[in-house]
């Protein structure tokens, strides 16, 4: 994969955005900008989780049908499923179907109503000062920063599971609480309030 690939529109990329229409549409318009609002946030986090070990792209894909399953990640009905709600997703072919994954994103939800602060407010304090240039060269992008281990060490503490550092900085980059689109990037970002 190219660092900054340009596509057939003329418009440079961060090179794994121009991959397929799916990337290109979700780099352009959603990955990387701030986002806010606790159920918004609550989806991310779930899809990271569920994306561990699979490619984004297969979870891209399914988001629709993750939405309607979940039943728009509203924290407060999540946190409501039992058994029986377990065992519908389980047996639900549009999205993963892994246990673990699941209860995890059920435990999270209800992780999620206990927060005083709430999760976005929670999530958004750890994220670092803005930098003063993009990345270079996608080898420039960490996997892993002392603020992603942090939330991870946090989040953990308040019970979520799945949430390990290096899939907390990709929450933290999906969600604008990093820029990593690279330099020469066509997407433009407000920063982040």
């Amino acid at each position: 994969m190219n660092d900054l690939v340009t596509g057939v529109d003329g418009l440079a990329r961060c090179g794994w955005g121009a991959g397929t229409p799916d990337y290109a549409a979700y780099h352009d318009g959603e990955w990387g900008r701030p986002l806010r609002g606790d159920d918004a946030l609550y989806e991310r986090i779930t899809l990271e989780a569920f994306q561990s070990g699979l490619s984004w792209l297969t979870i891209l894909r399914k988001r629709a049908a993750f939405r309607r399953a979940f039943d728009d990640f509203r924290i407060t009905t999540v946190a409501g499923y039992g058994e029986a709600d377990v065992t519908r997703l389980l047996g639900d072919a549009g999205i993963v179907r892994n246990r673990a994954k699941i209860e995890a994103a059920i435990a999270n939800a209800r992780a999620a109503l206990d927060l005083p602060e709430g999760l976005s407010a929670l999530l958004w304090s750890f994220a670092p000062p803005t930098r003063a240039t993009r990345p270079g060269r996608l080898a420039d992008v960490p996997a892993v920063t002392p603020e992603s281990t942090a939330l991870a060490r946090a989040l953990k503490k308040r019970g979520f599971r799945f949430v390990g550092p290096t899939t907390v900085y990709a929450l933290m980059q999906a969600t604008g609480m990093v820029d990593d689109h690279l330099a020469g990037c066509h997407v433009v970002l407000a920063p982040a309030a």
